[in-house]
């Protein structure tokens, strides 16, 4: 089958991967100008030209359907694609996803708890929404913002006026701080034929909003917490009549409970940890679910970490001495704050992974130490 990717990133490039075995082909249609997948077959699109349907149709003639690697795309692109090929997920998932407004109410709508929250459209409503949560929030656009741009955290409400002005956009979501054990994460995969499977949930570690360990399964949840979150996101999948990976991620607090911060419409990158450590990997089944397929079992192999590599690489030979280490690079070139690979170490116990994990981050430049709750 003929898959057409928009976007043209390392999500797109680790897609492909994992389709080859099946016989896929791919075509990715860039819209950003900077394609850096590195593999089948790349087209270029510019929202700007109007004369640019040429080249849409070009890629629409040569698939048979189109997934996507990100969600930030006009709607409007994906509901054109949609009246010629089928599209999964749709085009109302990434609507909403998209957008935290709408996000959260369809949130609020399915009973998924979520930190507190106001939307406001002006700074004078930011500093009022921080008083009444109460210090610190954190405010985010409502749209466009991922790996932490588009945020600021307030400490005090009289910050709102610096806060609006460094976002710069015209509506803001405000969020209250959480008290949390841990930042986890909930893979589902849903098929055309409503089949769902769920992957363990994994442990995630942010630094500056991007994220840099994701540790799965979890030694110490609950078998309740695992079922909480996945009638979470079966919720989710179900109510958008979703096709292909979902993602959901979560606050996990002192009692136990879950709060929903975002969803993303797509592999992700805290199931990187699937490639060498499940069954069967989130791309694969990602890539079967679109094609009507019958999804692969998602259980772990043994305990797994992914760990981020950003802005530098380190040693390749240093890395891969470690035992049972499986570096992805995407063949990129080093920039501050950019994802440039991904390791993801095995192990038989978490104990052993641990240490590999420190022993992982000790050869990466600039890596910080690894924190999990459990250790």
């Amino acid at each position: 089958m003929n898959i057409g990717v928009l976007g043209a990133g390392q999500l797109g490039r680790m897609l492909a991967l994992a389709g080859y075995p099946l016989a896929n082909r791919f075509i990715f249609l860039d819209t950003t100008g900077h394609p850096s997948a590195g593999i089948g077959d790349v087209m270029i699109l510019n929202l700007n030209e109007e004369g640019d349907r040429k080249h849409l149709d070009a890629f629409l003639a040569k698939v048979d359907l189109v997934t996507y690697e990100f969600e930030h795309l006009p709607v409007s692109l994906v509901r054109a694609i949609e009246e010629v090929r089928p599209v999964y997920p749709s085009s109302e998932a990434i609507r909403v996803c998209q957008n935290r407004a709408e996000e959260k109410v369809l949130f609020d709508r399915l009973g998924i708890p979520t930190p507190a929250y106001r939307l406001v459209e002006h700074a004078d409503e930011l500093e009022a929404a921080a008083r009444e949560l109460g210090c610190p929030v954190v405010a985010k656009s409502v749209t466009e913002g991922y790996d932490g741009k588009g945020q600021a955290v307030l400490r005090d409400p009289g910050e709102a006026h610096d806060a609006w002005r460094s976002i710069n956009h015209p509506r803001l979501i405000v969020e209250a701080f959480v008290e949390f054990v841990r930042e986890v994460s909930i893979i589902a995969v849903r098929g055309r034929d409503g089949e769902v499977v769920f992957y363990p949930m994994a442990e995630n570690q942010h630094i500056d909003g991007i994220l840099r360990y994701s540790i799965a399964p979890m030694p110490d949840l609950d078998d309740s917490v695992q079922q909480t979150a996945d009638g979470y996101i079966r919720a989710l999948l179900d109510e958008l009549d979703y096709v292909g990976v979902l993602t959901l991620e979560l606050f996990q607090t002192l009692d136990g409970g879950l709060l929903a911060n975002e969803m993303a419409p797509r592999v992700h990158n805290s199931g990187h940890w699937t490639m060498d450590g499940a069954v069967t990997s989130q791309f694969e089944n990602h890539l079967r679910a679109i094609q009507g397929l019958p999804l692969g079992d998602t259980a772990a192999r043994m305990p797994t970490c992914m760990v981020n590599v950003i802005g530098r690489e380190g040693d390749a030979a240093q890395i891969l001495a470690i035992t049972d280490a499986h570096l992805h690079r995407y063949d990129k070139s080093e920039r501050a704050g950019r994802k440039l690979a991904h390791i993801n170490l095995v192990a038989p116990t978490h104990d052993a992974l641990l240490a590999k994990v420190r022993a992982c981050a000790a050869v990466l430049p600039d890596a910080p130490p690894p924190r999990f709750s459990f250790d």
